[in-house]
């Protein structure tokens, strides 16, 4: 079976239950998408998944995976994947909105990650300190913050057994290479529970929408052996930068152009060095902790090196 066929296939699975779907059309929307206007498979997927939960009048929770795969929580580094965890409820938090029926902190002996339980899900109360094995869960990104979400497919069962949770915090050390794109003012999805940052005024999810401003730097620091990937949030980015998201935005106004706002902060922070704690998420370590440190400052040089990696 073609690769193309196969994410046909796994669509048709997901719709079949609730709208008559041709998998020849399916396989035909995704190879218009892929090799008329090469538009990466990831993408075409949720773009032809969007017509049908559309043409369903259904939300994308509302469909299953097309099959789930057994996961730990350190596998976690790209959303909307579909998993099954065995995992301890670590702490729950208190709802922002009224869609959320449960919120928190859980874990498995690979480390901790966010989860959402959706009200309309129906799904059993998780309790602090429970064991469970959740199967069918999605996954989700936010600043590089990963984290899965229970919806109406994900099927909950309570384990008398005990587990313990693994530590995933790091400390990182060395010079500040590079900045990444997508760092600076940049805007997000303002639908509920999305915050996906916004290509060309765009949600991959809800289409063109107005987005609101965000402060966040992806960042490579260089610790002379390797090269880690850190991710500050607006409260660290302006914390470190002296530049608040208010400040950023009338930058950008004033030059009416955004990239100002990267350039400023590129200026301030690249090739100076830093000690960073904070939790691991896939590939990125966030800044919960920055301490800056006495070292070398010719970012031209450290550009060059951190360039060539």
């Amino acid at each position: 079976m073609s690769d193309v066929r196969q994410h046909a296939d796994d669509i048709h699975d997901q719709f079949s239950d609730h709208l008559d779907v041709d998998i020849d059309d399916v396989e035909q929307r995704l190879t218009t998408l892929v090799d008329e206007y090469k538009v990466p498979m990831d993408e075409a997927r949720r773009s032809v998944t969007n017509h049908y939960l559309e043409e369903a009048g259904l939300e994308r929770e509302d469909i299953a995976g097309g099959g789930s795969e057994a996961a730990n929580v350190e596998d976690i580094d790209e959303p909307e994947q579909w998993i099954d965890l065995t995992a301890k409820i670590i702490e729950l938090w208190e709802p922002r909105s009224d869609s959320i029926a449960q919120v928190g902190l859980l874990g498995d002996p690979t480390g901790t990650i966010k989860f959402t339980k959706w009200a309309k899900s129906d799904l059993p109360s998780l309790e602090e300190g429970g064991v469970y094995s959740l199967q069918n869960l999605v996954t989700d990104e936010y600043q590089g913050r990963y984290s899965v979400k229970l919806n109406s497919t994900t099927v909950v069962e309570e384990l008398d057994e005990e587990l313990e949770v693994g530590d995933d915090t790091s400390e990182v050390e060395g010079a500040l290479v590079d900045m990444q794109s997508g760092s600076g003012l940049i805007k997000r999805c303002p639908n509920d529970d999305c915050t996906r940052v916004l290509q060309n005024g765009r949600c991959n999810e809800h289409g063109e929408v107005e987005g609101e401003f965000d402060l966040r730097i992806k960042g490579v620091l260089d610790d002379g052996i390797d090269a880690h990937e850190v991710i500050f949030d607006k409260d660290a980015t302006e914390d470190l930068t002296g530049i608040s998201l208010e400040e950023a935005k009338d930058m950008a106004m004033d030059a009416l152009d955004t990239t100002v706002v990267a350039d400023e902060i590129t200026e301030k922070i690249v090739g100076t060095y830093y000690r960073i704690e904070g939790p691991t998420f896939g590939r990125y370590v966030l800044a919960d902790d920055v301490e800056e440190l006495d070292g070398p400052v010719d970012a031209e040089a450290l550009l060059i090196r951190a360039r060539s990696m």
